[in-house]
């Protein structure tokens, strides 16, 4: 998604050793351009390395969910669909980097930043999703484990990601700067105006979360006075959902808000180093997501550790879930 040094470098490199190389130049088929060492950036590595560890974690993820019958409701199917996204962003990743240093063609540009730009917009998306799910779950709690519940998560997945295949296959229609370099932004071949109105798009889902936040605190809190028998059992899951969705909230901020207000206000000409340090951070977000959502859940970790060793500590929690425990 973003371009290496790696074209500066070797020009440099082919000014500082044309002296070097110009007898064996002359004398042989094999032009000073063949001999150069192919440098690879250090940012360049660090992203495919963080991709890798992105498709390691959410593939334990999507493997646990696949093989355990019992977590098929609504919070697991929204789980699931998280983990496939950050899981196409980790392979992004690495095909990204295959592609930037091995198979460079304008083709294979587009098709990664294509696949990038549909999986972290479907993580986004999905993130929103399951604030929305916390929500419903608390506004209707009485009628939320119900079969309309059900199609309506599986009906919003479905959008969710038509709208992310959508937005990745716009740089593959033409939606790209390859033509002209000084409409690119940050993330060549990305245009600076569809960088700007997706980093706008994000501030506006941020800004919802927000307010789904809020009134998920409000009602949480409200609910735990008003059942004043059942006191201690109702603060607790009370404290530790709010306590989650702050954790969900801070960790989404931070990992994505650098990128989305750089992407505002830069653009090609800007040093690549501050691109790649804000991009790095934004897939860390991906990294954070299956512990935020999938490792910290007892029904995950109890399958986790059936798969792993047949059995699982007797102190994980034994209480019914609920979708507000996420």
């Amino acid at each position: 998604m973003i371009h290496s040094f790696a074209a500066a470098m070797s020009n440099e490199l082919q000014n500082t050793s044309s002296l070097n190389f110009q007898d064996v130049q002359n004398s042989s088929p094999v032009q000073t351009q063949d001999l150069r060492p192919l440098t690879v950036s250090p940012w360049d590595i660090a992203l495919c390395v963080t991709g890798t560890l992105i498709s390691c974690e959410n593939a334990i993820v999507i493997a646990i969910l696949f093989y355990t019958p019992t977590l098929r409701g609504p919070m697991f199917v929204l789980i699931g669909s998280l983990a496939f996204a950050d899981l196409l962003a980790g392979l992004g990743l690495i095909l990204n980097f295959i592609f930037v240093y091995i198979l460079d063609s304008d083709f294979v540009t587009l098709f990664s930043v294509g696949l990038l730009i549909a999986a972290f917009s479907a993580s986004i998306l999905n993130i929103l999703a399951i604030t929305v799910d916390r929500y419903l779950s608390l506004y209707n709690a009485l009628t939320y484990h119900t079969e309309r519940t059900v199609t309506y998560t599986y009906v919003m997945v479905v959008v969710i990601w038509l709208v992310c295949i959508m937005l990745g296959l716009l740089p593959v229609l033409g939606w790209n700067c390859l033509r002209n370099e000084s409409s690119c932004s940050i993330c060549r071949p990305v245009t600076k105006n569809n960088a700007v109105v997706l980093a706008v798009t994000f501030l506006l889902v941020f800004a919802f979360m927000m307010q789904l936040y809020l009134q998920i605190c409000k009602i949480a809190f409200r609910h735990a006075q008003q059942i004043a028998v059942q006191n201690h059992f109702i603060v607790i899951s009370t404290t530790k959902g709010v306590c989650t969705l702050s954790a969900i909230l801070c960790t989404f901020a931070m990992c994505w808000m650098p990128f989305a207000m750089y992407s505002i206000v830069a653009d090609s000409s800007y040093p690549i180093v501050y691109t790649y340090a804000t991009v790095l951070l934004a897939t860390c977000n991906s990294v954070i997501n299956p512990i935020i959502y999938a490792f910290r859940n007892p029904d995950i970790q109890k399958s986790l550790w059936l798969a792993c060793c047949g059995c699982f500590p007797t102190n994980l929690s034994l209480r019914p879930r609920t979708s507000s425990d996420v």
